[in-house]
């Protein structure tokens, strides 16, 4: 039986599955929504920013812990530090109510692949075409509990096949393919979107500063703090940090290998896409929305919808080809949703078949992966049958709330995306940087970085970004995503963020180790 820890097979292969962590629905999905809720351009600077100055940080950071101490992040952050040794167990939760709702939104992703490709394939009647557009064939994929479950298993199924094959095997191979594909098909799509009629109004929004408002998008420019959550959020969901998964595949990288370098690829290559996704997806809204008469302020780019009807509506109206367009975009948004759900899955059974492997009991990987994912599967169905709160099951009902309610017991997605990517995810991140920078100290990441990288100017950089940028931000990301999620007193959660902050702050220093 196989003893030894797994690993990747070359630097390229690690490049193209941390890439593939990095790049999924956040990128796809994620981003061309907020960043069209978001006013537009500020959102893109903000986002850009957070990249460069605690993106990269973390990531870095992440992956030097990983390759440090070659253990899952459970074991990893117990061996690095004494006060903060439970964080391990908030990275590997964190994946694990993502991938709950994660599981989902693949699952709608196959089903609109598969209404696409049937009318590409068999060429449907008008009457059935005339139901996989808009808003109609989403309703009623979501009051389809069974339809929405099965699919969702589906995606689970190929997920797991997927890492059941290992590292090299299974993750590596199939991010080899599945990157320069999907970056294959963005472009095709990207090439269609930006030749459509007043596709030129949706580039403005999103590089013209001021646009959003100027073009009548929205009333009034979003407040800073609610953008920098939102970008902040979408940040760590759309890299992979703060959840375990980066920290994993630094785990499975040998010492001769740039962390730096390869981190620098890793942000730049997951920005570039969100932003071509972007491309791809906003002008392709806002010219559907104009040449169908609809004003520019209610031209739908907020969450699901913006994927599965906005976009449905613009393939629908390409004609002859829509089918054809619409098969492409739906499979290159699967390959981004395999691509990180298996970096999540993971990240979550890492532990385990760990400690097998410490028993002598070998590798374990298929029964850990099996176990992981019938685990996920099983908490996915409530999500999954709620259809997006449509079915009346959401927590809110649960409760017996009626009226308004809050964004996070809405609808069960909403709730598991509250407490994994609005708290555990910035929280995590603020808590890793004060335990590096303070506790023990950046030199701990600095040495594991001379393996491959000397550079006085990083030193510098990282030294600054760790100790004082990252926990800062990171507190005003905690306030956004709150206020986004539970709203109320904007002041109320200001307080509750900095407050962690500073208890966590002074928790640290007090009788911190001396290395």
């Amino acid at each position: 039986m196989e003893s030894k820890r797994s690993t990747f097979g070359s630097n390229f292969g690690f490049l193209m599955a941390a890439i593939g962590s990095a790049v999924g629905l956040g990128n796809i999905w994620g981003f061309p929504y907020k960043m069209g809720q978001s006013g537009g351009f500020t959102f893109l600077l903000v986002y850009l920013l957070l990249a460069v100055f605690v993106g990269l940080t973390i990531m870095v950071s992440e992956l030097a812990i990983g390759r440090k101490t070659r253990l899952s992040p459970i074991d990893a952050y117990r061996e690095v530090s004494k006060k903060y040794k439970w964080i391990g167990w908030l990275a590997v939760a964190s994946p694990f109510l993502v991938m709950t709702f994660y599981a989902v939104l693949g699952g709608y992703v196959l089903q609109y692949m598969s209404l696409n490709l049937a009318e590409l394939s068999f060429g449907l009647s008008d009457l059935f075409r005339q139901q996989i557009t808009g808003v109609a064939t989403f309703d009623a994929m979501l009051a389809n509990p069974f339809g929405c479950f099965f699919f969702t298993l589906l995606f689970m199924v190929i997920c797991m096949v997927i890492v059941m094959g290992g590292v090299s095997g299974g993750i590596e191979r199939f991010n080899k393919i599945g990157m320069p594909a999907l970056a294959l098909m963005l472009v095709i799509v990207i090439a269609r979107s930006v030749t459509l009629p007043n596709a030129v109004e949706g580039l403005k929004f999103m590089f013209v500063p001021g646009y959003a408002v100027k073009g009548g998008f929205i009333d009034e420019a979003p407040g800073l703090i609610s953008v920098l959550g939102t970008a902040g959020g979408q940040m760590f969901f759309s890299l992979s940090l703060a959840m375990g998964a980066i920290l994993t595949y630094g785990s499975y990288l040998g010492k001769e290998e740039n962390l730096v370098s390869n981190s620098i690829t890793i942000v730049a290559a997951d920005t570039l896409i969100a932003i071509m996704a972007g491309v791809a997806v906003i002008p392709a809204a806002v010219a559907n929305g104009i040449n169908n008469g609809i004003p520019v302020n209610e031209i739908a780019m907020n969450g699901p919808k913006l994927l599965f009807v906005t976009l449905q509506d613009v393939f629908a109206n390409m004609g002859k080809a829509g089918p054809l367009f619409g098969v492409i975009f739906y499979l290159l948004v699967l390959l981004a949703a395999i691509s990180s759900a298996i970096s999540l899955m993971e990240a979550v059974g890492a532990h385990w078949i760990d400690m097998d492997l410490k028993a002598g009991k070998g590798d374990t990987r298929k029964r850990i992966t099996l176990t992981v994912s019938a685990l996920i599967t099983i908490a996915a169905l409530i999500v999954a049958v709620d259809g997006l709160g449509s079915n009346n099951i959401h927590p809110a009902a649960l409760m017996g709330i009626t009226g308004p309610v809050p964004d996070y017991i809405a609808d069960w997605l909403d709730f598991m995306d509250c407490w994994s990517e609005g708290i555990a995810m910035p929280l995590g991140a603020m808590l890793m940087a004060l335990m590096i920078g303070w506790e023990r100290s950046p030199q701990l990441v600095l040495e594991e970085v001379g393996h491959g990288y000397r550079s006085t100017f990083f030193v510098k950089f990282y030294t600054v970004c760790i100790r004082f940028v990252a926990p800062v931000v990171m507190a005003f990301v905690l306030a956004g995503q709150m206020i986004g999620f539970f709203g109320g007193h904007e002041a109320l959660w200001y307080a509750v963020a900095f407050g962690t902050l500073a208890l966590f702050a002074i928790y640290t220093l007090s009788g911190r180790e001396k290395k």
